[in-house]
C-alpha cells in the first residue's frame, strides 16, 4: 500500500477566478471560482478554506464574516465580510472593495495526489 503524497498548491494556481467586490456599502464579498468540478471538490474536501481560515487570512474578527457558502453548481466558494466603515467614507482605502482578495492568491491548499 502506498502513502498518498501531500503537496501544497497556491490557490491562485487552482482557481479560475479569485476576486472581491462591494456587496452594498457595508460589505465586501469574495468569490473563488474553479474551472472544473474535480479541482473544486478537492479544495472543498481539503477543508483548508473555511470560516476560521478566511478570518485568519483577512485578519478579521469572526463576527465580521456574515456568509460562507460552498456553491456546488458554480464550482465556487463565496464569503462576505462586514466593512469597518461604509464604502467611500473618510479613511476608506478601497472604495470598490476590489483589492481585498490579494491574501488568497498565495493561500496554500494541501492537495493529496
Amino acid at each position: 500500500m502506498t502513502n498518498p503524497k501531500n503537496t501544497r498548491t497556491k490557490l491562485a494556481d487552482l482557481a479560475k477566478t479569485i476576486r472581491s467586490k462591494n456587496a452594498g456599502t457595508d460589505k465586501i464579498t469574495f468569490d473563488i471560482i474553479f474551472r472544473e468540478k474535480a479541482t473544486y471538490e478537492a479544495v472543498k474536501r481539503s477543508g483548508a478554506l473555511n470560516r476560521n481560515s478566511v478570518c485568519a487570512t483577512l485578519n478579521v474578527d469572526p463576527a465580521r464574516l456574515t456568509d460562507f457558502v460552498e456553491y456546488d453548481p458554480g464550482y465556487a466558494i463565496k464569503f462576505t465580510i462586514l466593512r469597518l466603515r461604509p464604502s467611500g467614507s473618510a479613511g476608506d482605502a478601497d472604495i470598490f472593495g476590489a483589492q481585498q482578495y490579494a491574501p488568497f492568491l498565495d493561500f496554500e491548499i494541501d492537495m493529496t495526489t
